[in-house]
């Protein structure tokens, strides 16, 4: 055995580190240029995915939706045609991964749908297929439960958020952060434990004399500080960590020396002297920090401390020990901030267009035979009888003119000499009316606080009341601005508005006299808009069409000359209304 050893040794120091290297070099070439071209000429491999068995597939995804329920809950619906197939559900953060066995997805379902415009937690819903089957992820924010539900070939998945409570069950399962520890003692000190669990993590371990007993524990990959409340709670112990210290001591002890420190504290407030300092505000009301300061619940200053507020100067001043007058000047000082305030500004465009085309006739006829006469009226007939010719009103058998004629025509043929008279008129009026009215009422308030502003004409009109008096009342009709905004963290504003633009309309008549009636246009809304965007609130377009027709029964019907027997009229109206907003916070000059 000794040659042998000195033998490999000898060789070893014949032949250089170098030459193994080299060697193992030319074999690793070898292998690559004649092996390779033997690979190359096996078959390929077949994605399993693009020739899976046709007979395993036993479900077809037919369509995916998505719904919101009550409570702010993500439904995602599968539906599918088939076996019912079993669900494999894996949730990890923010991700929940539906795998469907033996499923295959139907025509375009192998899709990525985004649903973030829904409000729910759930953003994004995508769909993939493998050899192992078709999966669905959904993809959510915050805490959630997730139900699953298969009935009536549908798969039902509900996504909630969870309540308070059910956070704070969570938070308390995930409080335990320590390390994985393992404990394994029969009827040891409980003292050893606690000093083994101490120098495990780098504390300096305090106990009381009060620590008595012993303990039984088998605990394997447990966190170290759920082992450690679980002892403590066995042995009705409780633990103080103050910075690398850590105070074990019977959990009724540890209680009393704390009211106990309490109360002295009280004892040394109440003995402390009592100081008096004003504090001038500056830019909130000094009454409403007055009453945050002494609020029964969770008020600053102490039982002995007092606050008066000067309406005139808006200055607090405070009576109290020096450490509840520094934590009222805390407080001052944190709620004494300067508002943001925002300029909004309304536009309400008006837009008119009224084309209208009217045609109108009169026409008489007086003839005169004998003692006879024949004219527009009893009137006409009974002057020409004897002789006169009559007013033009009396002469007019069709007296249907165009009312404000813009262009009208005459003609009068007389015979004095056997009294016919023949009268004819033809009025005719086009119309057209454009405009364009714009109202642009601004105002400035500070943040959510409301604000109004009007501009307009307050209308009398005549009150009767129960006893038969009448009484002069008024009623606007003005445009107005009335907004309250709210400024959001991230520098955008959610505003309440209420917009109305009133108008005096037609005067009517009633029982105590003529009244005016009011066109009202109102829009009430809220809305989130960017810093300085203008948006349209809404809108109210209005068009009229009217053809009119005024005519004398059966001759006015007559072709081509039943147009001297009638009055006819076209009028095509259009009203447009457009509101817009435009809110813009107002910076602070430095």
């Amino acid at each position: 055995m000794a040659e042998r050893y000195i033998f490999n040794k000898s060789l070893n120091r014949r032949v250089p580190r170098w030459y193994w290297l080299a060697f193992a070099v030319a074999a690793i070439f070898s292998l690559t240029v004649f092996v390779s071209p033997v690979k190359a000429q096996e078959p390929l491999l077949v994605d399993p995915d693009t020739k899976r068995n046709a007979s395993t597939v036993t479900t077809t995804v037919t369509n995916i939706d998505f719904t919101q329920a009550a409570n702010n809950t993500a439904v995602t619906l599968v539906s599918f045609e088939g076996q019912a197939p079993k669900l494999q559900l894996i949730e990890s953060q923010g991700k929940v991964s539906l795998t469907l066995p033996n499923t295959k997805l139907g025509e375009d379902q192998l899709v990525e749908l985004n649903v973030a415009d829904f409000g729910t937690l759930v953003s994004t819903i995508e769909t993939f297929e493998d050899k192992d089957g078709a999966r669905i992820e959904v993809n959510y924010s915050g805490p959630v439960t997730v139900q699953n539900t298969v009935k009536d070939g549908v798969i039902r998945m509900a996504i909630t958020p969870m309540d308070s409570a059910q956070q704070d069950a969570l938070e308390a399962e995930k409080k335990y952060t320590g390390d994985p520890i393992s404990l394994d003692f029969q009827d040891v000190p409980v003292r050893q434990v606690l000093q083994i669990i101490a120098q495990v993590n780098g504390f300096n371990l305090v106990t009381t004399d009060t620590v008595t007993g012993n303990v039984t524990i088998s605990l394997s990959g447990v966190p170290w500080d759920q082992a450690l409340d679980m002892i403590l709670r066995v042995k009705g112990l409780d633990k103080r960590l103050e910075g690398n210290i850590l105070l074990i001591a019977p959990a009724e002890e540890l209680s009393a020396r704390e009211t106990q420190a309490l109360q002295s504290k009280k004892q040394v407030s109440d003995l402390a002297p009592l100081h008096t300092v004003n504090i001038p505000v500056n830019y909130a009301k000094a009454a409403a920090l007055a009453t945050i300061l002494k609020s029964t619940e969770g008020g600053i200053l102490s039982e002995r401390g007092g606050v008066t507020v000067d309406e005139r100067t808006n200055t607090l001043l405070i009576r109290d020990t020096l450490a509840s007058i520094d934590e009222a000047r805390k407080t001052i000082n944190a709620l004494d901030i300067p508002v943001k305030q925002v300029l909004i500004e309304s536009r309400m465009v008006t837009v008119l267009d009224d084309v209208g085309e009217q045609l109108g006739v009169r026409w008489g006829f007086s003839d005169r035979q004998d003692d006879n006469g024949v004219s527009g009226s009893l009137e006409g007939a009974d002057t020409i009888a004897g002789g006169i010719v009559p007013s033009i009103d009396n002469r007019l058998n069709v007296n249907l003119p165009v009312t404000s004629a813009a262009g009208s025509i005459g003609f009068q043929i007389a015979s004095l000499v056997d009294g016919t008279i023949l009268d004819l008129e033809l009025s005719a009026l086009e119309s057209e009316n454009k405009g364009e009215i714009i109202a642009s009422p601004r105002i400035t308030v500070a943040n959510q606080h409301e604000a109004y502003i009007e501009q307009g004409t307050e209308i009398p009109y005549v009150q009767a009341t129960s006893s038969g008096a009448t009484s002069v009342e008024f009623k606007k009709a003005v445009l107005s601005l009335k907004v309250t905004p709210h400024i959001t963290p991230d520098n955008r504003i959610i505003l309440d508005l209420v917009v109305t633009q009133d108008t005096r309309g037609e005067t009517v008549s009633t029982s105590t006299g003529e009244a005016v009636a009011i066109d009202t246009q109102e829009i009430k809304t809220q809305v989130l808009v960017e810093n300085g965007e203008t948006i349209v609130l809404g809108g109210i377009f209005q068009q009229t069409s009217s053809d009119g027709v005024s005519k004398v029964p059966l001759f006015g019907d007559l072709p081509v000359v039943g147009a001297l027997f009638r009055n006819s009229s076209q009028l095509q109206q259009k009203r447009e209304l457009l509101i817009f907003v435009t809110p813009k916070i107002v910076t602070e000059r430095p």
